[in-house]
């Protein structure tokens, strides 16, 4: 059985693209020839090393014909419906499109061909279905938590996330600005703030003025990490902080927050506490106080952290709590799901 596998987005090796490829790695687990579609082979050397998948036993070709002469087609829309031609086709929706004319006539047409509508989140789910009129599916990402482990901890804060500025920002100037806030008090010598992340795309200038904000203070900035560097900082840090969508419009801009939230996942299988930014698919992933915390105002994320630094009991609860709850998105999980429609 032979499977084609489009993502026009896979040079920017973020969340969605470790998505794509964990569907790839089901269908490889049970048997399908996986047929990638992008301009070059070398493609797969960067998604290895970015996320630790064994791609070997992947084809890259120039073009999958949307699926034409194929016996499954996962395509990852980039807001348009395509005219997908495989037996079976499965649309997936990593981003909460809106505001681009999804109830057209021609649209409605193109979903006839449409076996299943997949989203990452049931916040993606509720743009999209609202957008389209569709009934999509949700098919939470699937988290290595038997990769990602945790270590012996260290002060470390930790935030994991692209540098691009071109669809959202992620908003490590924010986790700075408060990190500073957490130094010059004075009461926490010896904590460090580690912002690692892909800067492959629309990145450059931003990274600039934050290398430039951070001197004189213990703030490290580790550019496209590799999987084993990644997995090593969620081991040893303490907190994983967000602010993505901090400053938007949730309803009006759903684009500009958090679509799921993958790498506070990822931070919670290695016992991190989260504190991240109440808003998107966050919501789902974390409940306040039991496995994370939310905030709302760059104070409050200061407050908690102080809070959590000075109680360890507290902190190991959470932590302990956000490990457990991590299991919900395994792989294992990942797999059945997706099983269940191809």
């Amino acid at each position: 059985m032979k499977a084609a596998i489009f993502n026009p987005y896979l040079d920017t090796l973020g969340g969605g693209e470790r998505y794509t490829l964990a569907f790839a790695k089901v269908l490889k687990d049970h048997g399908w020839e996986v047929y990638l579609q992008w301009g070059s082979g070398g493609i797969l050397k960067k998604l290895e090393d970015r996320f630790g998948y064994d791609l070997q036993a992947i084809n890259v070709v120039s073009d999958v014909k949307r699926g034409s002469g194929y016996d499954l087609c996962f395509w990852v829309s980039d807001g348009s419906i395509p005219i997908l031609s495989s037996r079976k086709n499965i649309l997936h929706f990593q981003f909460p499109f809106h505001n681009v004319e999804g109830k057209s006539l021609i649209n409605k047409m193109k979903f006839f061909k449409v076996n299943h509508i997949v989203c990452n989140s049931k916040f993606t789910k509720k743009v999209i279905d609202d957008e389209y009129g569709v009934k999509s599916k949700v098919i939470y990402p699937p988290i290595d938590t038997k990769k990602i482990r945790a270590k012996r901890k260290e002060k470390i804060i930790l935030y994991v996330g692209r540098f691009s500025q071109l669809a959202q920002s992620k908003r490590q100037d924010v986790l700075v600005k408060c990190f500073k806030k957490l130094v010059k008090s004075g009461k926490y010598p010896n904590w460090k703030l580690v912002l690692a992340g892909g800067t492959e795309v629309g990145a450059d200038l931003y990274v600039k003025q934050l290398t430039k904000g951070i001197k004189g203070y213990p703030i490290e900035i580790i550019k496209s990490p590799d999987y084993k560097t990644i997995t090593n900082l969620y081991g040893k840090a303490k907190f994983f902080w967000s602010a993505a969508g901090l400053g938007e419009n949730e309803k009006k801009h759903p684009e500009k927050v958090e679509h799921f939230g993958i790498t506070t996942v990822e931070a919670m299988s290695a016992g991190d506490v989260p504190i991240v930014y109440n808003a998107g698919g966050q919501r789902e992933i974390i409940r306040d106080g039991k496995n994370g915390f939310l905030w709302k105002k760059e104070n409050e994320l200061v407050k908690l952290t102080k809070v959590l630094i000075d109680d360890n009991k507290l902190r190991n609860r959470i932590s302990k709590g956000a490990m457990d709850s991590s299991h919900k998105y395994s792989y294992e999980r990942f797999e059945k799901e997706v099983s269940a429609i191809i």
